[in-house]
């Protein structure tokens, strides 16, 4: 009831906003049906399944953006977002209305846009040198979600383009006595810079960021808290688009780490999209990590497409196999370390066997709203 009422009054308060200067209510429905192999059972033994899957394609989520004109080109905006299953209509975070954007801020066309609040963290950025567009088998899968994560407590700057560069940086605070976190919040400090060049040719992007352990403040998981060093590059070839990228994380302070427990990764990827018409697109990549301190390496080869049938409703498929080295236990999703099976606290991991493939199949269909 409460989260009815409080989609009530945000609707009201659109509408309110709507009079003074615009406000755009936005979202996405994506769904269909998914095939995987070389998941664990409960005996721990390779197995299958079948089942319809929401956001394989892309998340589904709905949201609102708005904006207010001030004076001499200067205005107010808000964007607000949340994320949901298709599948079963629950919200993307436990106790939040707006899990992946809630901000607001002052937008000028000559000097930049600051924004305060939750937003996607700065990584997602190679989003857009992701042949696949990281969708759930994709650029996130290898390095287990690090380069997609959402933050709290955020300033962030967006510059405009000059000559064609513009940079984009953005810094988290942990909002704990401890100024890099303590384990009195749910984040430690985060803090990132994004430098981008464009050109009608090609397109080249360079990011570095940090995540701090917010239960200690530490640099000690390359795949949850460490620093990470990308560089991507799109090359426009009509009706190719030609795209790679490397990004390496590292931690630091870290003594006496178990083997197996890997202190470093190095991953990179290459792929193509086709646009084979105005109303079709076919895209292939692979993509490589190799993780230290046996950690091992895999490599995860995909093709998917897609199919206008609207401007707005598009159908889509996805096929993908992830090759595990000896000691490695990649999924075709993103998944935490760790082994896959049932977990102690009853969750399920879909981490594969060590050493052993997973393969899926995915068709689906999105709208856009």
């Amino acid at each position: 009831m409460r989260r009815i009422i409080s989609v009530a009054a945000l609707a009201t308060f659109a509408s309110v906003c709507h009079a003074q200067g615009s406000v755009t209510l936005y979202g996405r429905l994506d769904a269909g049906l998914e095939y995987v192999s070389g998941l664990q059972n409960s005996n721990g033994a390779s197995s299958s399944r079948f089942r319809v899957e929401g956001g394989n394609w892309g998340s589904s989520y709905w949201g609102m953006q708005g904006e207010e004109p001030l004076a001499d080109g200067l205005k107010a905006i808000f964007h607000l977002e949340e994320y949901f299953s298709v599948v079963n209509g629950q919200l993307g975070t436990a106790n939040t209305i707006f899990d992946n954007w809630a901000a607001v801020g002052l937008a000028d066309d000559k000097y930049g846009t600051v924004l305060l609040g939750r937003q996607s963290w700065i990584a997602n950025g190679i989003w857009d040198f992701d042949p696949l567009g990281q969708s759930n088998w994709s650029s996130a899968s290898l390095v287990r979600g690090r380069n997609w994560p959402q933050a709290s407590n955020v300033v962030s700057y967006q510059s405009p383009k000059l000559a064609g560069f513009d940079v984009y940086g953005q810094y988290a605070l942990s909002n704990s006595t401890s100024f890099n976190g303590n384990g009195t919040t749910s984040q430690g400090r985060a803090d990132g810079l994004q430098l981008t060049y464009t050109s009608s040719l090609f397109q080249v992007r360079g990011i570095y960021d940090e995540i701090r352990d917010s239960s200690n403040g530490q640099l000690d998981n390359p795949f949850t808290a460490s620093r990470e060093y990308t560089a991507a590059l799109n090359v426009f070839l009509a009706p190719f688009k030609l795209m790679a990228g490397y990004e390496a994380s590292r931690t630091s302070g870290m003594r006496n780490v178990a083997i197996g427990s890997p202190t470093t990764t190095d991953f990179a990827w290459a792929g193509v999209t086709w646009t084979i018409n105005p109303v079709a697109t076919l895209s292939a990549a692979a993509y490589h990590v190799n993780a230290n301190n046996g950690g091992g390496n895999a490599t995860l080869y995909t093709i998917g497409g897609t199919y206008n049938l609207s401007k707005r409703t598009l159908l889509d498929f996805q096929i993908a196999t992830v090759q595990n080295s000896r000691t490695a236990n990649f999924g075709l999703d993103p998944n935490s370390e760790g082994p896959g099976g049932i977990q102690s606290d009853g969750s399920y991991n879909e981490n594969p066997l060590p050493g052993h493939a997973q393969s899926g199949a995915y068709i689906g269909i999105q709208h856009l709203f």
